[in-house]
């Protein structure tokens, strides 16, 4: 089981995080056995941190030198013998990070960065790895690239937006966050068709995002807003509840189809995380793949276990 750690092992960290921190370390089957624990893309490191034990060694890379000092004192206070290494992962020369003794370990790389970390960690003989995959959109390619031979027989095709598609999953926020992220997108949407009057022009315009303190000005002032940002003719006179009410009910007309949508963000998420899965039993390693906490913690709660015998 993992050992509890003293209180001031989670200073600085958010709640959830530490949550989905302590989930992640608790389902890694290789703590005892692990030497060398590599947090890839580690941010401040609390993930390489937690998995430290006694007589074991933390490497952490990570790309931001504001992170990297300020896991560096964190660790040095919590007397935990860590490397904290500036390195962009996605660079040519990060293969040297990694050792066949290393435990590779990443709690929500993005898209390319945890696929590099597969491939780099399969070629340098790393004899086992955790990753807990993220933002599968985050990627260079405009058409996903399947990973496994599997994966590259499927012929399916996949765009970077559809590759989204699990993301949209948000149970991580607060009935006060949804209530403002409704408001707002009723708000855009009332503008969205104001705006294509204003312009003589039927298509979509992007617009900024507002603070969210601007959902508490009046209609008119929040489209008046808009359109001097976006350099558009003053809206004048409008009836703004009829605009607003549109923006409402262009909203129910959105929730319905993501309905619809929200049917396939679980298997195509599963199918992205089983073709990571099967490119890594392809490399010779024994692999699972499971969930490591409730949704309600993280809706990206999928993990990648592999190791080699």
């Amino acid at each position: 089981a993992l050992q509890p750690v003293e209180p001031r092992m989670s200073v600085d960290v958010p709640g959830r995080k530490w949550q989905q921190i302590e989930a992640f370390a608790s389902h890694l089957d290789m703590r005892d056995s692990t030497t060398h624990w590599l947090d890839w893309c580690a941010g401040k490191g609390h993930l390489g941190r937690r998995l430290t034990g006694p007589g074991q060694r933390l490497t952490c890379l990570e790309h931001d030198p504001a992170l990297i000092e300020a896991g560096l004192a964190l660790s040095t206070r919590q007397g935990i013998d860590a490397r904290h290494v500036q390195q962009d992962v996605m660079a040519d020369d990060t293969w040297r990070y990694l050792q066949p003794e290393h435990t590779p370990v990443a709690l929500h790389a993005c898209g390319d960065l945890h696929i590099q970390l597969m491939e780099l960690a399969s070629q340098t003989g790393c004899r086992r790895m955790a990753i807990a995959p993220c933002c599968y959109n985050r990627t260079r390619h405009d058409l996903y690239q399947a990973l496994s031979s599997h994966g590259k027989a499927s012929g399916l095709k996949l765009s970077r937006d559809e590759q989204g598609l699990p993301l949209s999953e948000t149970v991580t926020a607060g009935a006060r966050v949804r209530r403002q992220r409704d408001i707002s997108m009723a708000r855009r949407l009332g503008f969205d068709l104001l705006q294509r009057r204003l312009r003589g022009i039927d298509d979509y315009l992007p617009t900024p995002s507002l603070p969210t303190s601007w959902l508490d000005a009046s209609y008119a002032d929040y489209c008046n807003h808009l359109a001097k940002l976006k350099h558009l003719p003053a809206p004048g006179q409008q009836d703004w509840a009829a605009l607003e009410t549109a923006g409402w009910k262009r909203l129910a007309e959105v929730r319905n189809l993501e309905l619809v949508r929200d049917l396939f963000r679980r298997p195509l998420e599963m199918w992205l995380v089983l073709d990571r899965a099967m490119y890594v039993r392809e490399q010779g390693y024994s692999v699972s793949v499971g969930t490591f906490c409730d949704s309600r913690i993280t809706p990206r709660n999928l993990l990648i276990l592999a190791r080699k015998s």
